[in-house]
Protein backbone atom coordinates (compact mmCIF):
# COMPACT_ATOMS: atom_id res chain seq x y z
CA UNK A 1 0.00 0.00 0.00
CA UNK A 2 1.41 3.35 -0.98
CA UNK A 3 0.70 6.65 0.72
CA UNK A 4 0.32 9.77 -1.36
CA UNK A 5 0.15 13.34 -0.14
CA UNK A 6 0.32 16.17 -2.72
CA UNK A 7 1.65 13.73 -5.31
CA UNK A 8 -1.79 12.10 -5.60
CA UNK A 9 -2.47 14.62 -8.38
CA UNK A 10 0.04 12.66 -10.48
CA UNK A 11 -2.33 9.66 -10.49
CA UNK A 12 -5.53 11.72 -10.44
CA UNK A 13 -6.90 10.36 -13.73
CA UNK A 14 -6.38 6.76 -12.68
CA UNK A 15 -7.77 7.37 -9.18
CA UNK A 16 -10.76 9.20 -10.63
CA UNK A 17 -11.63 6.23 -12.86
CA UNK A 18 -11.43 3.89 -9.86
CA UNK A 19 -13.65 6.28 -7.90
CA UNK A 20 -16.22 6.38 -10.70
CA UNK A 21 -16.27 2.59 -10.91
CA UNK A 22 -17.00 2.31 -7.18
CA UNK A 23 -19.34 5.25 -6.73
CA UNK A 24 -21.61 4.78 -9.73
CA UNK A 25 -22.27 1.11 -8.89
CA UNK A 26 -25.08 0.13 -6.50
CA UNK A 27 -26.15 1.58 -4.15
CA UNK A 28 -24.86 4.71 -5.90
CA UNK A 29 -26.03 3.52 -9.32
CA UNK A 30 -28.27 6.57 -9.72
CA UNK A 31 -25.20 8.80 -10.16
CA UNK A 32 -24.18 9.97 -13.62
CA UNK A 33 -20.67 8.76 -14.48
CA UNK A 34 -19.58 11.93 -16.27
CA UNK A 35 -20.83 14.23 -13.49
CA UNK A 36 -19.27 11.98 -10.84
CA UNK A 37 -15.97 11.95 -12.72
CA UNK A 38 -15.85 15.75 -13.10
CA UNK A 39 -16.88 16.45 -9.51
CA UNK A 40 -14.38 14.02 -7.96
CA UNK A 41 -11.51 15.19 -10.15
CA UNK A 42 -12.17 18.80 -9.18
CA UNK A 43 -12.49 17.94 -5.46
CA UNK A 44 -9.32 15.85 -5.50
CA UNK A 45 -7.22 18.77 -6.73
CA UNK A 46 -8.52 20.94 -3.85
CA UNK A 47 -8.45 18.18 -1.22
CA UNK A 48 -4.82 17.27 -1.95
CA UNK A 49 -3.87 20.77 -0.73
CA UNK A 50 -5.65 20.40 2.64
CA UNK A 51 -3.61 20.28 5.84
CA UNK A 52 -3.11 16.70 6.93
CA UNK A 53 -4.24 15.24 3.57
CA UNK A 54 -3.34 11.67 2.81
CA UNK A 55 -4.35 9.06 0.24
CA UNK A 56 -3.50 5.39 0.44
CA UNK A 57 -3.70 3.27 -2.70
CA UNK A 58 -3.51 -0.51 -2.93
CA UNK A 59 -2.72 -1.98 -6.32
CA UNK A 60 -3.25 -5.46 -7.69
CA UNK A 61 -0.32 -7.45 -9.04
CA UNK A 62 -1.13 -6.18 -12.52
CA UNK A 63 -0.85 -2.55 -11.37
CA UNK A 64 -4.56 -1.69 -11.35
CA UNK A 65 -5.94 0.22 -8.38
CA UNK A 66 -7.74 -2.27 -6.15
CA UNK A 67 -8.77 0.19 -3.44
CA UNK A 68 -8.16 3.64 -2.03
CA UNK A 69 -8.83 5.85 0.95
CA UNK A 70 -8.46 9.61 1.17
CA UNK A 71 -8.83 12.03 4.03
CA UNK A 72 -7.42 14.89 6.06
CA UNK A 73 -7.49 16.37 9.54
CA UNK A 74 -10.80 18.18 10.04
CA UNK A 75 -10.15 21.91 10.48
CA UNK A 76 -11.95 24.49 12.56
CA UNK A 77 -14.31 26.00 11.84
CA UNK A 78 -16.28 22.97 10.72
CA UNK A 79 -17.27 23.14 7.07
CA UNK A 80 -20.83 23.77 5.92
CA UNK A 81 -20.64 22.57 2.30
CA UNK A 82 -21.53 19.11 0.98
CA UNK A 83 -23.16 17.04 3.77
CA UNK A 84 -21.47 18.81 6.68
CA UNK A 85 -24.57 20.78 7.63
CA UNK A 86 -26.39 17.49 8.17
CA UNK A 87 -23.57 16.32 10.44
CA UNK A 88 -24.04 19.39 12.65
CA UNK A 89 -27.82 18.94 12.56
CA UNK A 90 -27.49 15.31 13.66
CA UNK A 91 -24.72 15.63 16.27
CA UNK A 92 -24.98 19.24 17.42
CA UNK A 93 -22.25 21.86 17.15
CA UNK A 94 -20.65 21.09 20.53
CA UNK A 95 -20.31 17.39 19.82
CA UNK A 96 -18.97 18.13 16.32
CA UNK A 97 -16.29 20.37 17.82
CA UNK A 98 -15.41 17.81 20.50
CA UNK A 99 -15.41 14.64 18.36
CA UNK A 100 -14.69 15.66 14.78
CA UNK A 101 -12.65 18.86 14.65
CA UNK A 102 -8.99 17.85 14.84
CA UNK A 103 -9.75 14.20 14.04
CA UNK A 104 -8.82 12.56 10.74
CA UNK A 105 -11.75 12.62 8.33
CA UNK A 106 -12.03 9.67 6.00
CA UNK A 107 -13.42 11.37 2.92
CA UNK A 108 -13.48 8.50 0.47
CA UNK A 109 -13.02 4.77 0.84
CA UNK A 110 -13.45 2.58 -2.19
CA UNK A 111 -12.69 -1.02 -3.03
CA UNK A 112 -13.29 -2.10 -6.59
CA UNK A 113 -15.80 -4.90 -7.02
CA UNK A 114 -13.25 -7.50 -8.08
CA UNK A 115 -11.19 -6.82 -4.91
CA UNK A 116 -14.02 -6.99 -2.37
CA UNK A 117 -14.07 -9.70 0.23
CA UNK A 118 -10.28 -9.70 0.60
CA UNK A 119 -10.02 -7.57 3.74
CA UNK A 120 -8.72 -4.64 1.71
CA UNK A 121 -11.33 -2.18 3.02
CA UNK A 122 -10.38 -2.97 6.61
CA UNK A 123 -6.67 -2.66 5.82
CA UNK A 124 -7.16 0.69 4.11
CA UNK A 125 -9.15 2.05 7.05
CA UNK A 126 -6.67 0.72 9.60
CA UNK A 127 -3.71 2.19 7.73
CA UNK A 128 -5.34 5.61 7.39
CA UNK A 129 -6.22 5.89 11.08
CA UNK A 130 -3.33 4.08 12.80
CA UNK A 131 -1.27 7.21 13.47
CA UNK A 132 -4.14 9.58 14.18
CA UNK A 133 -3.92 10.55 17.88
CA UNK A 134 -7.29 12.32 17.75
CA UNK A 135 -9.03 9.36 16.13
CA UNK A 136 -10.94 9.43 12.90
CA UNK A 137 -14.45 9.78 11.60
CA UNK A 138 -16.42 9.37 8.40
CA UNK A 139 -19.90 9.68 7.07
CA UNK A 140 -21.89 7.63 4.62
CA UNK A 141 -25.32 7.62 3.03
CA UNK A 142 -28.03 5.96 5.12
CA UNK A 143 -29.15 3.88 2.11
CA UNK A 144 -25.71 2.25 1.74
CA UNK A 145 -26.77 -0.66 3.96
CA UNK A 146 -23.84 -2.96 3.11
CA UNK A 147 -21.41 -0.10 3.73
CA UNK A 148 -22.96 0.68 7.10
CA UNK A 149 -22.80 -2.99 8.08
CA UNK A 150 -19.13 -3.10 6.99
CA UNK A 151 -18.19 -0.14 9.19
CA UNK A 152 -19.96 -1.69 12.17
CA UNK A 153 -18.19 -5.04 11.64
CA UNK A 154 -14.89 -3.15 11.44
CA UNK A 155 -15.53 -1.69 14.92
CA UNK A 156 -16.59 1.79 13.88
CA UNK A 157 -19.48 3.18 15.90
CA UNK A 158 -22.00 5.99 15.75
CA UNK A 159 -21.73 8.84 18.25
CA UNK A 160 -24.85 9.77 20.19
CA UNK A 161 -27.35 11.58 17.98
CA UNK A 162 -28.67 14.80 19.44
CA UNK A 163 -30.78 15.90 16.48
CA UNK A 164 -33.17 14.42 13.96
CA UNK A 165 -32.19 11.69 11.54
CA UNK A 166 -30.79 12.79 8.20
CA UNK A 167 -29.75 10.81 5.13
CA UNK A 168 -26.19 10.50 6.42
CA UNK A 169 -24.68 8.31 9.13
CA UNK A 170 -21.59 9.44 11.06
CA UNK A 171 -19.10 6.89 12.37
CA UNK A 172 -16.15 7.23 14.75
CA UNK A 173 -13.07 5.03 14.51
CA UNK A 174 -12.50 2.24 17.03
CA UNK A 175 -9.46 4.16 18.34
CA UNK A 176 -11.29 7.47 18.78
CA UNK A 177 -10.04 8.81 22.13
CA UNK A 178 -13.23 10.63 23.13
CA UNK A 179 -15.68 7.74 23.10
Amino acid sequence: MKRYVGDVVGIADELTEAYVEVFTAPPWGHRDQDETRAAFRQRLAVDAERDGFGAWIERADDGRIAGFVTGWVTPAPFRTDRSYGQVVQRLGAEQVDELLVGAFEIDELGVLGWARGTGLGRRLLATAVEDQPSGAWLLTWNQAHDTIAFYRRAGWHEPPALGPATDIVVFLSPNHPKI
